[in-house]
């Protein structure tokens, strides 16, 4: 039930989509974290799962289950092109992050830290591709507060996107 619920809100949510182009999603991984427990730094496995379930692993996630006052340390430590970024998000909020960073999670100072983590195979192998389309995809959103549907601007980029697509994606 977890699974379908974190799908359907993964799916459903357009910054996800317009990041990801989610292809297919993993199980999920519950993890529980108490005081002196951490994970060092890693890069995730480029392959999740076997046989029909698995899967290229583009994109990594961690939803917060708990909220950021429950737990002392407990900050995902991720390395976003040269610059750490640590991350404790309040319970609800996804964090989503090329599976090729390195990251890790800070040792839990106190109390209890609950995630959910997962791996997501995008319709778009290519980051660089995929940004692209963020991009775009964030300017239709923008140009869509000012003008109407039918406006000439938002058909064209919607057009492009489309046709991107097209070429980038693989179903």
């Amino acid at each position: 039930a977890l699974r379908a619920q974190v799908e359907t809100a993964l799916r459903s949510n357009p910054v996800v989509q317009a990041a990801a182009w989610p292809k297919r999603i993993s199980k999920l991984l519950l993890s529980r974290m108490e005081a002196g427990d951490g994970y060092g730094l890693h890069v995730d496995n480029p392959l999740m799962g076997s046989g029909d379930q698995r899967l290229r692993t583009d994109l990594s996630f961690t939803l917060f289950l708990s909220d950021p006052q429950d737990y002392q340390g407990g900050e995902l430590v991720v390395d976003l092109m040269g610059e750490t970024r640590a991350i404790k998000g309040q319970a609800g909020d996804v964090v989503l992050y090329a599976s090729t960073s390195l990251h890790q999670v800070a040792p839990v100072t106190s109390g209890t830290r609950l995630v959910c983590v997962g791996w997501i195979e995008s319709l778009v192998r290519d980051a660089a591709q995929r940004d692209i389309l963020f991009d775009l995809e964030n300017l239709r959103a923008e140009l869509a507060k000012s003008l109407p549907p039918e406006a000439p601007e938002l058909m064209v980029l919607s057009k492009s996107i489309a046709n991107l697509l097209r070429q980038w994606a693989s179903p």
